[in-house]
C-alpha cells in the first residue's frame, strides 16, 4: 500500500521573500529536505499531492493575515524547487487552513487508499497543523518529519510539533 505525500503550502507566497506572508529564511531551510522527501517517497512508489493556498481577492481570511496567495497570481504556484514533482493534476487548492476543507481532498484519498500520510510544509503550526487533525479525524496514520516542518513563529511551530505528536497521535519524526 502505497504513502500519500501532503506538501502543504510550499508556495511562492510563503517561501520566496517580498511576500506579505513570507515565512523567512529559517523557513526556507526545509525546502532541501522537503526535496530529498519527495525524491525518496517517490522512488518508494509513494503518490505526492501538494495542497495549496488559493484565496479570492476578498477572502474573509485577510481579516486575520495580510492578503496573500491569491488566485491569478504567482503566489499560489509550487516553489520552482519542487516543482518537478507537480503532474498537472495533483495540486489541491485550498482556501482555509485544512486541505480537506472545502476541497477534494478526502475523495482523493478514498481513491488512492494510502497506508499512511506524510505531511509536510509551512506553517506547523496553522495549515500543517490543521490538515492532520483532520487527517487523524479519519483516521489515517500521520508522520510529520519535523525536518521538513517550518513556520514564521518559532515558538508557535515547537508547541505545535509536540502537540502534532501528544494530541492529534501524528508521529514526529
Amino acid at each position: 500500500m502505497a504513502n500519500v505525500v501532503l506538501v502543504i503550502d510550499m508556495v511562492r507566497g510563503f517561501l520566496e521573500p517580498g511576500h506579505n506572508l513570507y515565512c523567512g529564511d529559517e523557513a526556507r531551510k526545509i525546502v532541501p529536505n522537503v526535496l530529498d522527501l519527495l525524491k525518496r517517497e517517490t522512488q518508494a512508489g509513494s503518490h505526492v499531492l501538494f495542497i495549496s493556498d488559493h484565496h479570492d481577492p476578498d477572502d474573509l481570511e485577510f481579516q486575520i493575515f495580510p492578503v496573500h496567495c491569491v488566485k491569478g497570481t504567482e503566489e499560489p504556484n509550487v516553489i520552482p524547487e519542487l516543482s518537478q514533482f507537480v503532474t498537472g493534476d495533483n495540486v489541491v487548492p485550498k482556501n482555509r487552513y485544512s486541505g480537506f476543507f472545502n476541497t477534494d481532498l478526502e475523495r482523493r484519498l478514498e481513491l488512492l487508499q494510502p497506508g499512511k500520510l506524510v505531511v509536510c510544509g509551512v506553517c506547523t503550526d496553522i495549515c500543517v497543523m490543521h490538515t492532520t487533525s483532520d487527517a487523524r479525524n479519519r483516521d489515517y496514520p500521520v508522520e510529520v518529519p519535523a525536518g521538513c516542518v517550518a513556520s514564521f513563529d518559532n515558538e508557535a511551530h515547537r508547541w505545535a510539533l509536540e502537540h502534532l505528536e501528544k494530541i492529534l497521535g501524528a508521529k514526529v519524526l
